[in-house]
């Protein structure tokens, strides 16, 4: 049997699959050279006080965007109780997209490393964050339109029924003829006979 021939039915292996695991190692090796050239330059309770600095910053900024995000949540709760004519939201709040990538910077600032931190950084800026929250859209966008017909791009059409009138039913199966306790016949299994001695 040849082992070296892979079945024409087997899924291809993607580009960022194969080369994920070298790119984050390589990030690691960068990151910690970097901390060690800035240790040699100025000192190790520098490059100490840039960790801490870069983790209470993240700390701060991941609380401040989770409150920004449950205050809109909230909002739009009361606007929705109040009804079609309810107050409408207060404008020059950032939304969804705003928030996710506060968070983001907030998370990269709390990840050791000098490159993370800037890269933190660059998410918290207005101009490059709302730019990087629509790059990111785009490709996952992209990547919902080419997934594979059992991937996750399809899984909200799977989800949904079409009868042939055209109306689509959304929900799940709750099957209320399941066995009641062990030993219980199914519904597709005949009856056990009694265990006799």
């Amino acid at each position: 049997m040849m082992s070296g021939i892979s079945s024409p039915t087997a899924p291809k292996r993607s580009r960022a699959r194969t080369f994920l695991p070298l790119a984050v190692a390589a990030w690691a090796v960068l990151e910690i050279w970097l901390l060690t050239l800035v240790a040699r330059a100025a000192g190790g309770f520098t490059v100490f006080a840039l960790l801490a600095g870069g983790v209470v910053l993240g700390a701060v900024v991941i609380k401040r965007a989770g409150r920004r995000a449950f205050n809109n949540l909230r909002d739009g709760v009361r606007a929705a109780q109040a009804g079609p004519g309810g107050a409408p939201a207060a404008p020059g709040r950032s939304g969804g997209s705003g928030n996710a990538m506060t968070m983001l910077g907030g998370l990269l600032l709390m990840v050791p490393g000098l490159l993370s931190d800037v890269a933190g950084l660059l998410c918290l800026v207005p101009g490059v964050r709302e730019r990087i929250a629509k790059l990111l859209g785009r490709a996952f966008q992209r990547r919902l339109a080419t997934a594979a017909p059992g991937g996750f791009g399809s899984a909200y059409q799977q989800a949904r029924i079409h009868y042939p009138d055209g109306k689509v039913v959304q929900g799940e199966v709750v099957r209320e003829d399941a066995p009641a306790g062990p030993g219980a016949a199914g519904p597709f299994e005949p009856p056990r006979p009694p265990l006799t001695p």
